[in-house]
């Protein structure tokens, strides 16, 4: 392309939507359907239609901004990502990835590229789980995995359920049967998002051409044990359910460490302990376990072999030990034909370039269901995200952009 990509578009984009932000004193926090998400979708909206995108939404409210092509009844091409945040975020995770995609349809316009196929810029439906602890609600029901029904039983932390909000903001309900996407309908998608490990920074690369995109498995845990005095109780005749939560943690982090999987991870991020008094042996405690992996076979061995060591646990300590399982999703291998693709155009930009695998998951891990997909990192300073501190160089987010557009064009040209 003779004209590339903006840096300043992509600043300029970056910065409004994260005036859009419910925490400008410590980070990002922009929740799905909150006031400040709201604001932001229509913010985005409205730039989509200054490109002169077609825009529309569906019932769960994904965001679909089209540049028509020659050929539209083909099956169209499709990027883009997510604008929604965890608390106290920073303003690039999946935010980047919008603004790519709006600028690389500005970069085709403007170098006047013909396309058969329509490219569609996409604002998936709440990646992050912050709301409803399901992660990737557009993208999941894009593949069938959450209907009206599901809709109704996922409920926030003030008794909202998601179907109910969704009502009350105006999505078209009525049409949750419409939301997932048939395979074969989509030609392929292309995500662009910042790298969240440090890999690129480390190996001093401004592309990162994902592999696989490792899956979560989610789980609540409630360990009840008994509250009682902490100086009158002996510590032979107690039942703390803190001390059998921080026994559980180190098993979690044992089998994480020892996985014989290409990456894993194993996480407890959330912990409410009651009644989280000085003087109290905790009678409760309820936290979060977050596995995830590249493979869906050595995941599962390791959720077996968690659960029969917290029944260990739980007998040895005479405490209850309740799991509650939000999803066990399956990692992505990201398609071979645009993995070449984007090499092809890095190689054509003259930008250097790495294979990874993302530990993060994405939206294109759902959208790899019924659609070939495949993703490009960028560098994140010091590999920090979900953070205040989280960073990456617009100029980075553009060249970025310019291998994606390369590979949007010649996706849509490919009959």
């Amino acid at each position: 392309m003779e004209i590339k990509a903006n840096a300043g578009n992509i600043k300029m984009w970056l910065e409004t939507i994260n005036t859009f932000n419910s925490t400008p004193d410590f980070g990002t926090t922009r929740v799905l359907f909150t006031d400040e998400e709201v604001k932001a979708r229509e913010y985005v909206k409205s730039e989509m239609r200054k490109l002169n995108l077609q825009v529309h939404e569906d019932a769960i409210g994904n965001i679909f901004g089209v540049l028509k092509g020659t050929r539209p009844e083909l099956p169209p091409v499709w990027t883009g990502s997510h604008i929604d945040t965890v608390l106290n975020a920073g303003m690039f995770d999946g935010m980047s990835g919008v603004v790519a995609g709006l600028e690389a349809v500005r970069l085709i316009q403007v170098n006047k590229l013909k396309h058969e196929r329509n490219i569609v810029v996409v604002v998936y439906t709440s990646e992050e789980p912050t709301r409803f602890k399901v992660g990737c609600l557009g993208s999941r029901a894009m593949a069938g995995k959450l209907d009206a029904e599901a809709a109704k039983k996922l409920v926030d932390d003030g008794g909202n359920a998601l179907y109910d909000v969704l009502q009350k903001l105006g999505f078209p309900v009525q049409d949750f049967d419409k939301v997932p996407v048939k395979k074969g309908s989509i030609y392929a998608a292309v995500e662009l998002h910042i790298d969240q490990n440090g890999v690129l920074e480390k190996a001093g690369k401004p592309i990162g051409i994902v592999k696989t995109i490792c899956a979560p498995s989610v789980f609540d845990v409630e360990v009840i044990g008994r509250q009682s005095h902490a100086g009158g109780t002996t510590m032979e005749d107690r039942q703390d359910a803190f001390m059998a939560t921080a026994e559980i943690a180190l098993v979690l982090e044992q089998l994480g460490r020892t996985s014989q999987s290409e990456y894993t991870t194993a996480t407890i991020g959330k912990v409410q302990v009651i009644p989280n008094a000085v003087n109290v042996i905790p009678g409760k405690v309820v936290f979060s376990i977050d596995i995830r992996d590249c493979d869906y076979d050595y995941k599962n061995d390791l959720i077996a072999k968690l659960k029969n060591r917290i029944k260990e646990i739980a007998d040895k300590r005479n405490v209850k030990v309740n799991l509650t399982q939000y999803n066990n999703d399956y990692p992505m291998k990201c398609d071979e034909n645009i993995i070449k693709k984007l090499e092809n155009a890095c190689e054509k930009e003259n930008t250097p370039y790495i294979k990874t695998i993302s530990g993060a998951f994405h939206d294109s891990m759902l959208v790899g269901e019924f659609a070939p997909v495949a993703m490009i990192f960028v560098p994140s300073k010091n590999g920090i995200s979900h953070s205040p501190e989280e960073w990456t160089n617009f100029a980075d987010i553009a060249a970025g952009t310019d291998v994606l557009a390369d590979t949007l064009i010649e996706l849509a040209n490919e009959i």
